[in-house]
């Protein structure tokens, strides 16, 4: 009975997460075709090119996005798993149904170009955020940010400012220098955006966690995650009580999945979680999980 129970339960928390993440795409949608690009404003990342592709050879945008987007989310699968590629997959897909959808409604700010960055990038940075914050991505380029921060000694951050600056070189081509300055600037914002939304989403976490169930727990990270975690012996202050206290640290795509499993094993486990500032060294390197 109790197995069911936390199958449905399971089941139920899968479909909120998937709901949630749809709704982001539709959001950062709204934010695109009301408010950006109307003003010759693009975004950062696998969107931002495909806009630049839109503008110049007159093809729709959400197919661009679904199409661009295919090779990261097989980048995704296998360097992140299985259920982040599917709940991306749901996200680019709403996205790129969203801009479709919306493509033709009249643009909400016009002109004023302050409030257009401002307003388009919070509404940009609002529906990726609740989509990231849910497992899920509405852009590629975070996950190849992530791979090549593990194969090279630069922050995840660090990455996708590099790969975006190309992308803004190529706005100001089609949109202007003007153009694509703000499209900078209103990327910026979304991106502070995201940070809040997900709470501390550019860096990595480091998760603290007190469970009945250690060695179990360790092993289904490893497994189902790929990543390794340490173990420290610590004591109850009160009953004095030995206990195994599990430190794991992974990237800011990876939280999502880990909460998952810690609650699977044992939703009574004591997690506390950190901000990492930068990773280096030991072997922080994520093992193939396929």
């Amino acid at each position: 009975m109790r197995t069911i129970r936390k199958r449905k339960n399971k089941a139920l928390w899968l479909t909120l997460r998937g709901l949630a993440i749809i709704i982001g795409g539709f959001i950062a949608a709204y934010g695109l075709e009301t408010v950006l690009i109307p003003n010759s404003v693009s975004d950062g990342g696998v969107t931002g090119l495909s806009i630049v592709g839109s503008e110049l050879f007159d093809l729709p945008l959400g197919v661009l996005i679904a199409i661009i987007n295919i090779p990261f989310i097989w980048l995704g699968y296998q360097q992140i798993g299985r259920s982040f590629a599917i709940f991306s997959v749901i996200g680019i897909a709403s996205l790129a149904l969203g801009t479709s959808l919306m493509h033709h409604m009249p643009a909400i700010i016009e002109g004023d170009t302050l409030l257009i960055t401002v307003v388009g990038g919070i509404i940009l940075g609002l529906g990726m955020g609740l989509a990231l914050r849910n497992g899920g991505a509405l852009d590629g380029i975070d996950m190849l940010a992530v791979l090549l921060a593990r194969k090279l000694p630069f922050g995840t951050s660090d990455f996708i400012l590099f790969l975006n600056l190309f992308v803004f070189i190529f706005v100001s081509f089609v949109f202007g220098l003007q153009g694509g300055i703000l499209s900078a600037i209103a990327y910026f914002i979304a991106s502070k955006v995201i940070h809040i939304v997900e709470e501390g989403l550019s860096g990595s976490k480091m998760f603290k966690i007190i469970t009945t169930e250690p060695e179990l727990m360790v092993e289904t990270i490893r497994d189902r995650l790929g990543r390794s975690a340490t173990y420290n012996e610590v004591y109850g202050g009160y009953t004095k009580e030995k206990f195994k206290e599990i430190t794991c640290v992974i990237n800011r795509l990876e939280e999502s999945k880990i909460k998952e499993i810690i609650n699977e094993i044992d939703e009574g486990a004591f997690v506390t979680v950190y901000d990492v500032a930068e990773v280096k060294g030991g072997n922080f390197r994520k093992n193939n999980i396929h």
